[in-house]
């Protein structure tokens, strides 16, 4: 699945689907659900009883630049998302399957440093982390590491010693701050909330624009109830970050790509009443 923006080809390359009970998403009941029927069928099961989820990494394609978008959660790591069994999937095979090489790789960014966005930052190499990308930038926001690193938890600081210093290792990080260009069609700008330095990604091309959401949104039911708040570090920060820039990105020609979106996982924010709905 690919988008063009202009000169910029955006690809998406999916490590696993993660259908979450609603339940997930306390707000979230059937009867609230069921009054955005455009959620249906691509966002929300049939039956009510799932929201449709997606882990994947965005490639990004400028004049210039391979860019990969969040490294999802890479293999051989048990995490708590993946009920503490570690991965096995052929996510550098699918790089390949797109005409992507490890070695291409310009830039990575992660939008933030949660487990599901930073794993394919390294892989295992006898029995030694490295980096993935051996020839990249990787763009780490630096209000959102000097965060973590002080932070007290235990599947944090794990991922920080298999997904991020390896990368420190080897002198390929830079940490860079929230509106930081990366080349001339692609920049990042901050999205607050979800973590304390949470960015996204946007994509100008040609008089075309894009945007790749991060967890700033993890479920199009957000536009509906951008009260709504599913895992935000910040949850006040979150919902104005969310109620601020579906303001800005509504009746626009402008390109949101969900970071956690299910397919088709791109399309427009038209207000809807008070919120806003999704159109795909």
């Amino acid at each position: 699945m690919s988008w063009q923006v202009g000169r910029v080809k955006i690809t998406r390359v999916v490590e696993m689907d993660l259908p979450v009970p609603i339940a997930c998403l306390r707000q979230a009941t059937t009867a609230e659900l069921r009054k955005s029927p455009w959620l249906y069928p691509h966002f929300v099961s049939e039956d009510d009883s799932t929201l449709k989820l997606s882990i994947h990494a965005l490639l990004v394609e400028a004049p210039g630049l391979k860019l990969v978008v969040d490294t999802c959660i890479g293999n051989d790591r048990p995490r708590e998302i993946t009920g503490d069994q570690p991965l096995s999937t052929p996510f550098l095979e699918q790089l390949g399957e797109v005409g992507w090489s490890r070695e291409g790789v310009d830039a990575v960014v992660c939008t933030h440093l949660h487990v599901d966005h930073v794993g394919w930052n390294t892989m295992l190499e006898n029995g030694q982390w490295v980096p993935t990308f051996p020839k990249a930038r990787y763009l780490i926001g630096r209000q959102e590491y000097d965060f973590w690193r002080h932070h007290d938890d235990a599947e944090q600081q794990a991922m920080l010693g298999d997904s991020i210093q390896p990368v420190f290792d080897a002198g390929l990080m830079q940490l860079v701050e929230l509106d930081h260009v990366i080349s001339p069609e692609v920049r990042l700008t901050p999205s607050i909330g979800h973590t304390p330095g949470h960015v996204s990604v946007l994509i100008e091309s040609e008089g075309a624009r894009a945007v790749i959401t991060g967890d700033m949104t993890h479920h199009p039911c957000q536009l509906a109830h951008p009260d709504w708040v599913f895992g935000d570090d910040d949850p006040e920060a979150a919902v104005l970050t969310r109620s601020r820039l579906f303001a800005e990105w509504a009746d626009q020609p402008l390109l949101v790509i969900g970071t956690h979106f299910a397919a088709p996982t791109a399309g427009h924010v038209v207000r809807d009443g008070a919120a806003f709905r999704f159109v795909v």
